[in-house]
């Protein structure tokens, strides 16, 4: 005998039509019980002659017609426990259409693995309240950036920093580069990308970090007669560029770029994994030629506004100039500026003259080469060295009591002629220059009695 199910529904639907039947109840009084339309009341009254059998739905028990053939099913099972096991499931499922020509729903794939015991990637907690800032309307009035120090590579291998962009309206990321660590250099090579292939922005939301915003208490007696404190080598860039920086106090006030950061902790770390990428400049390489449109494709909306807001590059705008790291330098009486191990021979002049006395300009681009300027000019070029955070320090005079005046030290790992690394110390402010010296690269010459300094000429 055939197992029928039936509700409590059905139940009360046979007591009313069998009342109908043994003629204590009218048509119309069963069909304003039941609910129901008086025409639908005359079909269920015909079928509850076959009784509760007729009243069931004539479907139930048989396969669904769009039911999923168990090949199909155990093929993604495989599928989903072998190499897109990193993949979440709204992942997974864009990954069988694009990769493995299965077109299912991620309902279908979410109630498959969880019948697999396969969990979520995220447990879903609950959110705290927080008021949602509106979207800019148009594209490129306002870019949060930041970086995310996280395991990119996996469990197995150390952690590295994710600097990324992304544009208010939209959306859309705008860059996103692997390095070590966050650094003062990886937001300028990351306004840098986005200043060439897109513009400069009307404004950037950031957070606090001390490459960003300073948020030492020390005031020199340059910044205190000016009323404000010398801005980070990024905040200059902005600066230097026009942009309007918003700093953040919570990690709930730049959302979008937070929530930015979970998502590619999900996929990106995933599809590095699938691609079997394990180091910082081939996933770099890959990010730009493919991940990044393929992410701006799948999650950028288009903006309130179809005017862009980027401002285009003027042509008399040095940006790389105002994108690298500033050192300032007294020029020698030999004519050479020392940076903390390092010796920068500046050329003669117009007409011979010398430089010697000069207080100098000293860039580092983000390709490592220096520049020296002075009034604007360019009066030296170096070769590339290591690329180093630059270091904000006080400098004090022998005998004084309190710092009277700061500078950005440069602190890398200079070498010597033997490509062992010099020792490197921070020269003070009145003794930058003022020491004339011939002497060959790597060997040390004396700044003050009882103290030597490492000098490695570079250029």
């Amino acid at each position: 005998m055939e197992d029928i199910k039936i509700t409590q529904k059905d139940i009360q639907r046979l007591h009313v039509l069998k009342m109908v039947l043994e003629c204590k109840m009218t048509l119309v009084e069963a069909a304003r019980t039941l609910q129901v339309s008086y025409r639908h009341a005359k079909r269920l009254k015909k079928a509850a002659v076959e009784g509760i059998k007729g009243l069931v739905h004539g479907n139930q028990g048989r396969p669904p017609a769009n039911k999923l053939d168990e090949a199909l099913r155990a093929r993604v099972v495989a599928l989903s426990e072998g190499k897109y096991s990193s993949l979440n499931d709204t992942h997974f499922t864009e990954m069988l259409a694009e990769r493995e020509g299965i077109t299912i729903s991620r309902e279908t794939v979410r109630r498959i693995r969880r019948a697999q015991k396969h969990r979520p990637k995220r447990k879903r907690r609950v959110r705290q309240h927080h008021k949602r800032r509106p979207r800019k309307p148009a594209e490129g009035m306002m870019m949060l950036w930041d970086g995310s120090p996280h395991r990119w590579f996996g469990h197995e291998y150390g952690p590295c920093c994710l600097m990324a962009a992304i544009d208010d309206a939209t959306g859309k990321a705008l860059a996103l580069r692997l390095v070590p660590q966050e650094s003062s250099h990886g937001y300028l090579d990351l306004l840098e990308r986005v200043t060439s292939r897109y513009g400069i922005p009307a404004s950037v939301y950031q957070d606090r970090h001390s490459t960003l915003k300073r948020n030492d208490g020390f005031w020199s007696i340059s910044e205190e007669l000016a009323g404000r404190q010398d801005p980070t080598q990024v905040g200059a860039a902005l600066e230097g560029l026009g942009i309007q920086a918003i700093y953040a106090l919570t990690p709930q006030a730049k959302g979008r770029v937070e929530r930015l950061f979970g998502t590619l902790q999900d996929r990106l770390v995933a599809m590095l994994e699938l691609e079997g990428i394990t180091e910082i400049e081939p996933a770099n390489e890959y990010i730009e030629s493919h991940f990044l449109d393929y992410f701006n494709n799948r999650f950028a909306v288009p903006a309130e506004e179809a005017m862009s807001a980027w401002r285009k590059v003027g042509k008399a705008l040095d940006v790389q100039r105002i994108l690298s790291l500033r050192y300032d330098g007294t020029v020698a009486g030999d004519n050479a500026i020392r940076l903390s191990g390092m010796v920068i021979d500046v050329p003669p002049g117009p007409g011979g003259r010398s430089y010697a006395g000069i207080r100098a300009e000293v860039r580092q681009m983000l390709d490592g080469s220096w520049r020296v300027y002075y009034q604007d000019k360019l009066i030296a070029t170096a070769p590339a060295t290591e690329v180093a955070e630059p270091i904000r320090t006080r400098n004090r005079r022998k005998g004084a009591r309190a710092a009277h005046d700061a500078q950005w030290v440069y602190m890398a790992s200079a070498t010597g002629p033997d490509g062992q690394p010099a020792h490197l110390h921070t020269l003070e402010a009145d003794a930058i220059g003022n020491t004339p010296t011939s002497r060959a690269a790597g060997t040390a010459r004396r700044a003050r009695p009882g103290r030597a300094i490492g000098a490695t000429r570079i250029a």
